[in-house]
């Protein structure tokens, strides 16, 4: 259903969406190994540790905002700081890909989202790699 809706979706109006994930089925030997996935009590706690780094985030520095997703321009700035191969690594994926303004702001955000769920304090190159992965199947999929 979701999927139909965004295809509608054309031009600028699809860098309004944050994050697409495709999901894949389950393999037959991965339902049947041995190895334990992560439960869904784990992942719950995973995010709400996640959210509360951002709550304490904000209220340190006296944002009145709540969610890594409502980060103004500024902000961003401010909590999504990257190193200099981070750097280069979202400098090319704008130039390659011709994300505009907004997408940049995004994947800080949804990078910066990732290393709260991890629990890292400074945004690492993989931190980065995998929110402009997701907007990548984003250009791929529905552009």
């Amino acid at each position: 259903m979701i999927q139909r809706y965004i295809a509608k979706i054309s031009g600028p109006l699809l860098d309004r969406i944050d994050i697409h994930i495709e999901v894949p089925a389950v393999q037959y030997k991965e339902l049947r190994g041995a190895a334990a996935a992560e439960g869904s009590t784990q992942i719950r706690d995973r995010v709400m540790a996640a959210r509360e780094r951002q709550r304490q985030r904000f209220r340190k520095s006296g944002d009145k905002i709540y969610s890594n997703a409502q980060m103004t321009t500024r902000q961003i700035r401010a909590h999504c700081e990257l190193g200099p191969d981070a750097e280069r690594l979202l400098e090319r994926a704008m130039q390659q890909q011709g994300l505009t303004a907004r997408a940049h702001d995004r994947i800080l955000k949804v990078a910066r989202t990732i290393a709260d769920l991890e629990g890292a304090a400074a945004l690492a190159v993989s931190h980065l790699a995998e929110a402009i992965q997701y907007r990548t199947l984003d250009r791929s999929y529905w552009a």
